[in-house]
């Protein structure tokens, strides 16, 4: 016979996080960290930016703990949703930085005398995308910039086919509008 308390149920988990109970959130990550950070890594590459990811979706537990309802679904699938939603915010948080590198990096172009607009046009395109909001900006940058089929946008960002079509769409028509209006 086995002196260990039985183990505690992820619904009362779930109702003592609710109830502020800091235990519980320790018992949570016990229990979810390792797939939490599984999910993280696989998603982003590199277990530093996976510990990341796995402390912003603990801390989004417990800053969303009244809102927590045990009858709603699984501790589980609530964790890896926020988890793939953080990993996508790290995605496009990366895309952002890599594209003002590049906009703000002296190009070949303007080296060899091209006009100096260019880089303008470059640097007012890149505030444009941002302005398009999430989802759509991070699926229009994943489709336009890294050149990735729908299909494979679908299946990184957990989004349905038909979803991303219609935010590129959109996104492209909102994006042109927008850079008529700045041209304007």
């Amino acid at each position: 016979m086995s002196d260990a308390p039985p183990e505690t149920s992820d619904a009362e988990l779930m109702q003592r996080v609710a109830d502020e109970d800091r235990d519980a959130l320790a018992e949570v990550y016990r229990r979810f960290g390792p797939l939490v950070h599984t999910i993280a890594v696989r998603s982003v590459g590199s277990h530093h930016d996976a510990e990341d990811v796995t402390q912003q979706v603990f801390v989004a537990l417990w800053r969303a703990r009244h809102s927590l309802d045990p009858a709603a679904g699984s501790l589980a699938g609530w964790l890896a949703t926020v988890t793939r939603r953080r990993c996508a915010d790290h995605h496009a948080q990366r895309s952002r930085r890599e594209r003002d590198e590049r906009a703000l990096s002296v190009p070949s172009e303007v080296a060899t005398g091209a006009q100096p607009e260019d880089a303008t046009e470059r640097v007012v395109l890149a505030r444009e995308l941002d302005a398009l909001g999430e989802p759509r900006r991070t699926i229009i940058r994943m489709a336009v910039v890294e050149d990735r089929r729908q299909q494979d946008i679908a299946e990184a960002l957990d989004l349905p086919l038909g979803t991303v079509k219609s935010h590129i769409r959109r996104g492209l028509l909102d994006l042109r509008t927008r850079l008529e209006e700045v041209k304007a």
